[in-house]
């Protein structure tokens, strides 16, 4: 193990990963032949799109005829086998982005139903869970939101979705990661049985895909089996960890159109927008995103065999079907999992002298720890590890531009666990 030649790790850690990697070796296997796959997928998506050096240059001021703008969103569409896409720099997160997206599709009196229990926590706010008049939430524009309960084992519930979907909705939403829950991601196959669900009743409602941290993970998007609207950030997955902020919204074209409208304004939707310098590293990051997605997985895969041998226990497990980058492992108490962000922040390359100290953060209702040493603040898709602060006290991992370095991050945030006396070998 390498990180004995840089790093003070316990030598005994050094084994236990090497165990991990070996027994993880399979899986690596998979996950390397999908990585494969997906950027055949988007090379294709360049060629296909004639992708050429003038698209790299951006534009100022209004941005009309915006050449490589218009283009990679032809290029995402082409990927994830949209009718359209709008890619844009100006989505400054996921939420904001799945916020334009339900404020774009979704009018006064329209329901909402959320088929995968409660959405995420920054997304409560948008719908008006904590409703003041006047606060600008959908509650606030006469928008309906329900949403169908999860069953106890965190998977969902297809008679009950079904039951749901004959009402009178005007969007299905469906999110496929786990957010700060303990339930399962939903995998390619689940996401596929979701959808189906719901067209067997109800062939109107716009079905709508929270695709944040899934992007590449597996061989299709759900765009490929159905679902209208697939929205996702770029400081994750799609972003390749060259894409400094942006997000995109992919699917039906008058769908999409809508969102756009909803980002700039009536009549104009894609046709303005400057791209400024984005250009080049939001085509960089694309292109590059298959195999910064598929390092990301590995790492998800070696700290669940990791933690697993340590003795903790961890969702999912390494062997289990992935549906995103995110690995959950629960800690048991404050004291281990502030221990555990610390250590991932020292194994950092960008302020790894930081002390990570939990805080109140805006759209969270408990204090939040983050580890996040990322050349772009906030990147998921860089090693990176966050959680609430309350029980089960779990923390959630995720991201990795490269797997080699991310292996020292995890092995170090156990060492700083052994060092602190919160950990026995």
């Amino acid at each position: 193990m390498q990180a004995l030649n840089f790093f003070d790790v316990d030598k005994r850690l050094c084994e236990i990963a090497d165990k991990a990697l070996l027994n993880c070796k399979e899986k690596f296997n998979e996950i390397d032949e999908i990585k494969a796959f997906n950027q055949a997928k988007v090379l294709s998506a360049f060629i296909k799109n004639g992708v050429s050096a003038a698209h790299l240059i951006g534009t100022s001021g209004y941005g009309y005829d915006d050449s490589g703008r218009d283009n990679l969103d032809r290029v995402f569409a082409t990927a994830f086998k949209a009718e359209d896409c709008v890619v844009r720099h100006n989505f400054m997160s996921g939420t904001h982005t799945i916020s334009t997206a339900l404020f774009g599709l979704l009018r006064p009196g329209d329901k909402m139903l959320s088929v995968t229990g409660e959405v995420y926590d920054t997304l409560l706010s948008v719908i008006g869970k904590n409703y003041k008049k006047g606060d600008g939430s959908l509650r606030d524009f006469g928008i309906i939101y329900d949403e169908v309960p999860l069953l106890e084992s965190g998977l969902y519930d297809l008679e009950a979705i079904k039951e749901a979907c004959k009402e009178n909705i005007k969007m299905a939403y469906i999110q496929r990661s786990r957010g700060y829950s303990l339930r399962p991601s939903f995998t390619e196959e689940q996401t596929e049985e979701i959808i189906s669900a719901i067209r067997s009743v109800n062939k109107t409602a716009i079905i709508v895909v929270d695709n944040c941290y899934c992007e590449f993970v597996s061989k299709r998007e759900p765009t490929e089996y159905g679902a209208d609207i697939i929205i996702g950030s770029l400081i994750k997955n799609a972003g390749g960890g060259v894409a400094r902020t942006g997000g995109y919204i992919a699917g039906k074209k008058d769908l999409v159109a809508l969102c756009a409208d909803r980002l700039a304004y009536v009549g104009t939707g894609k046709e303005i927008g400057c791209s400024l310098d984005m250009n080049r590293e939001l085509y960089l990051g694309f292109f590059n995103a298959p195999q910064t997605s598929a390092s990301a997985v590995k790492t998800a895969v070696f700290a669940a065999e990791f933690y697993s041998l340590l003795g903790f226990e961890t969702t999912p497990k390494s062997t289990e079907t992935r549906a995103d980058i995110v690995q959950c492992l629960l800690l048991e108490n404050s004291e281990k999992l502030i221990s555990f962000c610390r250590g991932i922040q020292s194994g950092s390359p960008i302020d790894s002298f930081a002390t990570p100290f939990p805080s109140y953060m805006p759209g969270y209702e408990s204090k939040v720890i983050m580890a996040a040493g990322a050349f772009t603040m906030g990147a998921s898709i860089e090693l990176s590890a966050d959680a609430p602060l309350r029980e089960p006290y779990a923390v959630w991992l995720q991201g990795s531009l490269n797997f080699e370095s991310s292996i020292i991050g995890i092995m170090l945030s156990a060492q700083n666990m052994l060092n602190e006396g919160l950990l026995a070998l």
